[in-house]
């Protein structure tokens, strides 16, 4: 809200509270950097039930739980190993969407060739309670479905927009980039995104979208991003209702940090002040983030 202040009579002066909200501006910098193994390449952060959860593409695609102690990260000794029968199925895991109750999805993105004009993405419907109980997707692995409305690759996340709750995912690459928004509902019944009635809303963003987190406090998604193709790092903070009433990115501010390696995903740790950012060095890869409104 904004305090607006008038002269009433005589002169006398009042304050009054505006209707609309103003725009965020967001900063972002970064505070300290660690190195965080057993990763393999690490391809995002989420932050669930009070926990971090890591993921990457080690020998297998894998998640791992760590408790978060002041600024630094202890392992819990959770691990989820993303296979069923001892065969790797999510290989590389790209965006955990959870939200209450709603079904929970796992993104795997694949470049099927180097030039990156062929890609395969899949969102996954899983059982998270079943997984972090058993380790593995076996028994816990309930829908397959094809994401091929993609243009590059999927990083499910979930936003709200008029009250009610999508999966967003977004495209790598530099050409037709979009997030758009899936009903939750219909990617429990289809097998591919396409579907008639998966597709909600969708708008024009930039390049080089590696993940997406949503601010619900703020009504803003956060592009994660890279300033050029796998390198250096960039967040994009946009108004998500604006951007997809408009069709394309409404961007509130976007902040580039000069380190050279692949910025890869990005969550608040409880509060849109604190947060950490993941990228895919062996070293130096968790960072933590103060983040200004």
């Amino acid at each position: 809200m904004k305090l607006l202040k008038f002269l009433g009579a005589g002169g006398v002066a009042f304050t009054a509270i505006s209707a609309f909200i103003i725009p965020a501006k967001p900063d972002v910098s970064l505070v300290s950097s660690c190195t965080v193994d057993s990763l393999g390449a690490c391809q995002g952060a989420s932050f669930l039930d009070g926990e971090v959860y890591l993921y990457g593409d080690r020998e297998v695609g894998m998640v791992r739980e760590f408790d978060l102690r002041g600024d630094s990260l202890q392992f819990t000794g959770k691990e989820v190993r993303l296979t069923v029968d001892g065969k790797d199925v999510i290989n590389h895991p790209t965006g955990i969407a959870r939200h209450g109750k709603l079904p929970v999805f796992i993104g795997n993105s694949i470049r099927l060739n180097t030039e990156g004009t062929s890609w395969r993405a899949v969102i996954y419907q899983v059982d998270w309670k079943g997984l972090l109980k058993t380790g593995t997707l076996d028994g816990n692995l309930i829908r397959t479905v094809e994401d091929d409305a993609c243009i590059q690759g999927t990083r499910p996340e979930y936003v709200q927009y008029h009250g009610k709750w999508f999966v967003a995912t977004a495209d790598y690459g530099d050409k037709r980039n979009e997030v758009r928004l899936y009903d939750p509902a219909m990617l429990q019944k289809v097998g591919k995104t396409s579907a008639r009635g998966v597709l909600v809303k969708k708008f024009t963003c930039g390049p080089w979208v590696q993940n997406l987190h949503w601010v619900p406090e703020k009504g803003v998604l956060v592009l994660i991003q890279n300033q050029i193709e796998g390198r250096r790092w960039r967040f994009t903070f946009v108004d998500l209702k604006k951007s997809l009433e408009k069709g394309e990115q409404v961007v509130l501010n976007s902040v580039d940090i000069d380190k050279a390696d692949e910025l890869e995903g990005f969550t608040f740790t409880g509060a849109s002040s604190k947060g950490i950012a993941v990228t895919s060095s062996r070293k130096s890869n968790v960072h933590q983030l103060h983040v200004s409104w």
